[in-house]
């Protein structure tokens, strides 16, 4: 391993794994949505956005569905430094994520997270 990829990388800590942890992100925080999915946050008071994807049965197959996540984990991976800290984040996406091309799926899941460039709201709760 490099040292650039210890960076990139997409441990544990930084998602959402448990039942509970995605129940207090849609019951206690705040909703986005955009054409390519909706995102619900709320403040996690940790150093690190934690991050969660749901991909319901009706967006597809299985391989349409780890489709959809492996890209989203992928935006989130690679775009860390530019999201900023401190957020549980569940992404809800469409079955456009599937077929989008990866520069546009960037700019688009970038610009839904709370208090990013181009978000709609750059404040923090």
């Amino acid at each position: 391993m490099n040292g650039g990829q210890a960076s990139r990388s997409f441990p544990k800590a930084a998602r959402l794994l448990r039942r509970a942890e995605f129940r207090k992100v849609y019951e206690e925080g705040r909703r986005r949505s955009a054409r390519v999915c909706t995102i619900f946050y709320r403040s996690n008071g940790l150093p690190r956005t934690r991050l969660g994807i749901t991909t319901p049965r009706a967006i597809g197959n299985a391989v349409i569905r780890n489709r959809i996540r492996r890209r989203l984990r992928e935006v989130f991976r690679l775009n860390q430094n530019a999201i900023p800290p401190g957020w549980d984040v569940v992404l809800n996406p469409r079955p456009i994520v599937a077929k989008l091309p990866m520069a546009d799926l960037t700019r688009d899941v970038l610009a839904l997270f709370p208090g990013a460039p181009g978000s709609s709201s750059a404040a923090r709760e």
